[in-house]
């Protein structure tokens, strides 16, 4: 079980990045495999912003195609989206508690990886070096030295 960050996401639908292809195989054996998989409403909502941004891409989405990209990700039949339960105040304040440094833009990976604890979930594949602030995380960049880890 793992999780797959935007980041990710956004280099794996971009084919003008470098990152493309190695993200985009990452996806589609993920897509294609039999483990379970997830994702947040947060990071695809997050996905949604950065692809029709004109400030992040140079030739940003149409929302009508970025959507299309996620309802594709989300027909994957092993793959679910990470909510809340009834136990995520409790995680959370645990966490916030564990990593007192969280504040402004780290909130949206915390939330994740408050996400990712509540569901006993630990791999993330990201390029955001700012999960490693969570050290029950196993955080996997997958342009970096360890991509030849299995899904």
């Amino acid at each position: 079980m793992f999780v797959i960050d935007t980041n990710v996401l956004v280099y794996a639908a971009n084919s003008a990045c470098p990152e493309h292809a190695v993200c985009r195989g990452l996806l589609d054996h993920a897509r294609k495999g039999s483990l379970p998989w997830y994702l947040t409403w947060s990071i695809l909502y997050e996905f949604l912003r950065v692809t029709t941004h004109p400030r992040v891409l140079g030739k940003p989405w149409a929302i009508q195609e970025a959507w299309r990209f996620v309802a594709a990700v989300l027909a994957s039949p092993n793959v679910a989206a990470l909510t809340e339960t009834d136990r995520h105040s409790a995680v959370a304040a645990q966490i916030l508690n564990e990593v007192p440094a969280v504040r402004g833009n780290l909130l949206h990976d915390a939330h994740t990886a408050i996400l990712m604890r509540e569901h006993g979930i630990r791999r993330i594949y990201t390029r955001d070096a700012d999960f490693h602030r969570f050290s029950f995380l196993e955080v996997i960049d997958p342009l970096g030295p360890r991509t030849t880890k299995t899904l």
